[in-house]
């Protein structure tokens, strides 16, 4: 599914996977978000709402600007680094096109269904 993330003003386009997680997220959209960042890898914020994380693909390690979701804590995470490893914790929801620098800064995003 094509959605579109707007950083800090900016829009980028970005995809989101068929997992049952990322059309439980789709289902929330449209999301404003305050970021804050998390070790120097991603930035986090916390979702409305839980999602589903029944049919979860087999875990993998995230890469930058994967869009991913954190199901203890119940967070969206942006990365822009890659992470260090795969974990059944975390659900990659889908991918961002835009350079790790622009998402290493982003303060606010906006994520809408594509037109």
């Amino acid at each position: 599914m094509a959605i579109r993330v707007t950083i800090d003003g900016r829009p980028v386009d970005a995809t989101l996977n068929d997992s049952p997680a990322a059309r439980d997220f789709a289902g929330l959209l449209p999301l404003t978000l305050d970021l804050e960042d998390f070790h120097q890898t991603e930035r986090i914020a916390d979702l409305p709402r839980r999602l589903t994380t029944s049919g979860a693909p087999d875990p993998a390690v995230p890469r930058a600007g994967d869009l991913a979701y954190y199901a203890p804590w119940g967070n969206l995470a942006l990365y822009y680094r890659d992470g260090d490893s795969a974990s059944a914790d975390l659900l990659i929801l889908g991918h961002v096109d835009a350079d790790a620098a622009r998402l290493g800064t982003a303060d606010r995003i906006t994520i809408e269904t594509a037109s």
